[in-house]
């Protein structure tokens, strides 16, 4: 083929390499997803009818600027003998390229059971995070050296005439003609109608959510994830009149101890009274790396994972019904800190015009506390230095540690033990100045490469459950050093997950991806209890104060759970463009330009009005899109 005269002759092999390579990535996520979906016949009859249409729609992309040289070119360039190195040298680089493309969505499948999306858009701004992890994770030097062997044979056999031998003479036929104009205009409308026509989120047509997965194809869904990162929730989604949606929130956020500041059904604002005297506590706030609360023992796990964790659960207060609001650890900081429904799209944590937000530390410094940001990475990542402090924290990260501080690190950050570490140092600091402190501290030995110090726990390194039992001792280690410091007796000690460690299951929000534990221990302060009251991640910050009998002038959407009356309690749980609301055992979902649906969660759940249901979770999420939008998020006086 390289010595054809044929203009398109490079399309014709661009296309059926570029088909049949995803073709056999589909099939090898079949493979992987096959013992997790219960994928139906149905299900893998719609993956790959639907699916060779996104692949085509993708190559249409793709192929346009080639379409576009190749058509302005004379033919006669083709004998040239640099146009024969440079066809051969594209065509290598090809199929090396789309042969990578195979081996990261494997990859990439593996952590999320999905296609590309939002978090591939955000691995592609942090790459020295992601390749480094990619690095420590897997054998890249390998696939590597194999993508590049795979390809030269490739090029090789597909340029070799025995590879057209099997085609019929008139597909021969059609592949000789040269007429320029007839196939530019039509890659250019197949293009324009993809774009107009065809939006990635037109996989989702199936219950099984691994059957739309995979449907889909990574290069078009990684560019429908770029452009919709952040989005307009008055423009995609299902609303309400704004003043009837705020007023079924403010209804659903009355509490006898809070009062509205004003009438204004816009204006969340309100003043939460106690009985009594205030409690100032310390209060050091642990966001756990993707603990699932499947880990536990103190849910049912029989691994003995979490030994430390489960006996702070006997000793303190244990959150069983409580919900992540989202599947990414800006997700969980923005619910801990801001006490709101996730915003579809970026979290708040790395959008614009996220300064001097009414956040936990906000309360905190009002009552004269100093508050603290720890990190063990390098908080550039995900923008939660700047968030943090932009809004009142004083922020240490990985930057902070010297080399003998450091006992091991990743390309994620140090051990959890040296987090540790460095966070009982400052509060000691804190302490001698007299103050109170609030600290808020994000872990990160629970995440692939998931490595950690040598001789910690009878475990070998590399598996998602060694991290955990890691994780669990190192928790265990920082509270008995912290016992041996005088501010611990008068230390609230809260112990949540940021998110689950998989978020992916069958349905589209699979609510047990997002069960978390919560833990708040403080000998001498807390009494052994359980809460089994459903509540997510926004309420930790509202309960918290409520535990401390704070008085303050409320912004939070969150709610205390021991103020508000008992009922059916709710939960928000999120994807970043699907918008989940559980309540008596249903999940109401938004989506963009899309009705919303309400499913059971489990069989026999009880009857309800399912119209109510949406109406609620519309008024939610529209009113936490409104208030971030308009500036109302931000500290009000």
């Amino acid at each position: 083929m390289p010595n054809s005269p044929r203009r398109y002759a490079f399309i014709y092999w661009f296309a059926a390499s570029y088909l049949l390579l995803n073709l056999v990535s589909r099939l090898g996520l079949t493979w992987m997803s096959w013992h997790k979906g219960a994928l139906s016949l149905t299900d893998l009859l719609f993956a790959y009818s639907a699916g060779i249409l996104f692949d085509i729609a993708s190559f249409g992309y793709l192929i346009l600027p080639f379409v576009l040289w190749l058509s302005l070119t004379p033919l006669r360039w083709r004998h040239h003998p640099v146009w024969r190195v440079a066809g051969w040298s594209v065509r290598l680089f090809t199929v090396f390229a789309l042969l990578f493309q195979v081996a990261s969505e494997w990859v990439f499948w593996e952590e999320f059971d999905s296609r590309f999306n939002f978090i591939a858009v955000d691995y592609l701004v942090y790459t020295h995070e992601v390749i480094g992890n990619i690095q420590q994770s897997y054998p890249i030097g390998l696939w590597l050296s194999l993508c590049a062997g795979v390809a030269l044979l490739w090029v090789l056999f597909s340029n070799h005439p025995v590879a057209t031998q099997w085609l019929p003479r008139p597909v021969l036929h059609l592949l000789d003609h040269n007429r320029r104009w007839p196939v530019l205009l039509s890659s250019a409308l197949v293009t324009l109608l993809v774009s107009v026509g065809l939006n990635a989120q037109d996989s989702n047509q199936r219950r099984n959510q691994y059957a739309n997965e995979l449907a889909g194809n990574g290069l078009f869904s990684l560019f429908g994830a770029f452009r919709n990162n952040q989005l307009d929730f008055q423009r995609f989604y299902a609303t309400l009149p704004v003043n009837e949606a705020a007023q079924r929130v403010r209804e659903q956020l009355a509490t006898p101890d809070a009062t509205f500041v004003s009438n204004d059904p816009l204006d969340m604002r309100r003043l939460i009274r106690h009985s009594g005297t205030e409690k100032r506590l310390n209060v050091v706030l642990i966001t756990v790396e993707s603990l699932s609360a499947k880990y536990l023992g103190s849910f049912g796990n029989t691994q003995n994972l979490t030994p430390e964790l489960d006996k702070l659960a006997s000793q303190g207060m244990l959150f069983t019904q409580l919900y992540a609001t989202g599947n990414r650890t800006v997700r969980g900081l923005e619910a801990l800190s801001l006490a709101v429904p996730p915003t579809p799209g970026q979290s708040i944590v790395r959008r614009p015009n996220n300064e001097n937000l009414f956040t936990l530390g906000s309360v905190f410094r009002s009552k004269g506390y100093q508050t603290h940001f720890l990190y063990g990475g390098y908080g550039t990542f995900d923008n939660m230095n700047g968030y943090f402090s932009g809004n009142g924290y004083q922020v240490l990260d990985r930057t902070a540690l010297n080399k003998d501080q450091i006992t091991q690190e990743n390309i994620w950050g140090v051990a959890d033990e040296d987090l540790y570490s460095m966070a009982l140092r400052e509060f000691d600091k804190e302490t001698q100045l007299g103050r109170p402190f609030f600290a808020h501290l994000m872990t990160t030995s629970n995440h692939r490469p998931y490595t950690f110090p040598e001789n910690r726990i009878d475990r070998p390194q590399g598996s998602r459950e060694s991290a955990v039992k890691y994780t669990d001792w190192a928790i265990g280690d920082f509270l008995r050093r912290a016992q041996q410091h005088p501010w611990a007796k008068d230390t609230l000690f809260v112990i949540v997950a940021d998110h689950c460690a998989s978020s992916a299951g069958k349905t589209a929000i699979p609510v047990e991806g997002y069960h978390i534990p919560m833990i708040i221990w403080s000998p001498g302060h807390i009494a052994p209890q359980q809460v089994a009251r459903l509540s997510s991640q926004i309420d930790v910050a509202p309960t918290l104060l409520g535990l401390l009998n704070f008085n303050y002038s409320s912004q939070f959407l969150g709610q205390d759970v021991f103020a508000t009356p008992k009922g059916p309690e709710r939960a928000f749980l999120a994807t970043y463009q699907g918008l989940g609301y559980l309540k008596q055992e249903h999940l109401s979902i938004l989506n963009p330009k899309k009705k919303p649906v309400t499913s059971a969660v489990v069989e026999q759940a009880p009857a309800i009005d399912e119209a109510r249901q949406q109406h609620d979770a519309i008024a939610w999420y529209e009113i936490a899109s409104q208030l971030f939008t308009t500036g109302q998020m931000k500290i009000r006086t």
